[in-house]
């Protein structure tokens, strides 16, 4: 979305409110509920999405008003920074309005961040926006390497990156690839996701995405909204997405949130989701294949086994048989598995697993 667009919408929610004080009607702020039951999986497209239930919020209802106030004081300040080119990151914003009521006044805005960021989310809902539309930004995880540059117009200069050429660092993702950002050469077969940033360096020191003609990235963890969206950019110019991850409730959810999306992006949809990729493993079943890897086993946590319990009961989950089936061995054994113990045997053996579990297709949906 370019910021005209994004301007044009703020302008909009503007000329609607407007029109109704001039017609002598409480001016109104419609968005659509974010409530857990309001989110519903979406069979069709695979992914978690807001229902249709919404909520009004009225500037002359007592309870309403200052939540109301709050929420076009967030949408007048964005509309600055994109008048003025300027981009700040959520806590910018809060401190720029928590005591914008006046100098005289002993009464902030915001008391707390968790107030202006409830309300950012809501914008992006009634607005079809997202938050790095509107100049703002959050924090940077996620790490790449791979055949593909990038054209980056920020800040007044256009600079290209060549993904090839960022030696053991890589390239960090920012928090917004989409405003001023084009993908090119993207040369690669397919998109490796590695949750632990130990085994992307790994991996990048072998040079396999140079081996393999692959984009390699972690996000170190959860992934980050601008890696999310990078994933979903390149899974959309037809590139396979493996996600590498630990045998492990944590492991676990780093996949279906790639996969399906949150339940606290809900809103966002599939633009954030990419419910064809794939997960590579580490799986239970490894165990049973490579024999090294018996001794190299975790007991697994109750956080583990109660979330392999409640994954269980999730339909999108219960309907893949493969999963089923390495969800029970996690409750049976009561083991897990981190991705680490691949190099075990030898450092290298990474690499040789990723290329072994993709030419015979041993994935789980």
């Amino acid at each position: 979305m370019n910021e005209k667009v994004a301007m044009d919408k703020l302008k909009g929610l503007g000329k609607d409110i407007h029109d109704e004080v001039v017609k002598g009607e409480p001016p109104k702020f419609e968005t659509v509920l974010r409530s857990r039951g309001n989110i519903k999986y979406d069979e069709g497209v695979g992914c978690l999405r807001l229902g249709n239930k919404k909520e009004t919020r009225n500037f002359l209802t007592v309870s309403q008003s200052r939540t109301f106030m709050q929420t076009v004081a967030i949408a007048n300040k964005t509309k600055r920074f994109l008048k003025e080119d300027l981009h700040t990151s959520i806590r910018g914003l809060y401190y720029q309005l928590k005591f914008s009521l006046g100098e005289n006044l002993d009464e902030s805005l915001f008391e707390e961040q968790g107030e202006s960021n409830a309300l950012i989310e809501d914008l992006e809902v009634a607005l079809g926006i997202k938050r790095e539309d509107l100049h703002l930004t959050t924090d940077r995880k996620g790490v790449v390497a791979g055949p593909m540059k990038i054209r980056d117009k920020f800040g007044g200069e256009e600079n290209t990156i060549d993904l090839t050429k960022q030696g053991r660092s890589g390239w960090m993702v920012p928090s917004d690839v989409d405003n001023g950002m084009e993908f090119m050469d993207v040369d690669a077969k397919y998109i490796l996701v590695v949750e632990k940033d130990a085994l992307w360096q790994r991996l990048n020191e072998d040079k396999f995405w140079k081996k393999e003609k692959c984009i390699i990235i972690t996000p170190k963890g959860q992934a980050s909204r601008g890696t999310r969206r990078l994933i979903r950019k390149l899974a959309d110019q037809d590139l396979p997405v493996y996600v590498f991850t630990d045998c492990d409730a944590w492991g676990w959810y780093i996949y279906w949130t790639i996969k399906t999306g949150s339940m606290n992006l809900a809103y966002l949809g599939r633009d954030f989701s990419i419910p064809e990729s794939k997960f590579l493993g580490v799986t239970m079943s490894d165990i049973e294949k490579y024999s090294f890897l018996k001794k190299l086993t975790i007991k697994a946590k109750d956080i583990d086994v109660k979330r392999a319990s409640e994954m269980m009961g999730y339909p999108w989950i219960n309907k893949h048989k493969e999963w089923v089936a390495e969800l029970k061995k996690v409750l049976k054994t009561k083991q897990k598995i981190e991705q680490d113990a691949l190099q075990g045997q030898k450092l290298t053996f990474v690499g040789e697993y990723i290329k072994e579990k993709i030419k015979n297709e041993e994935w789980l949906p």
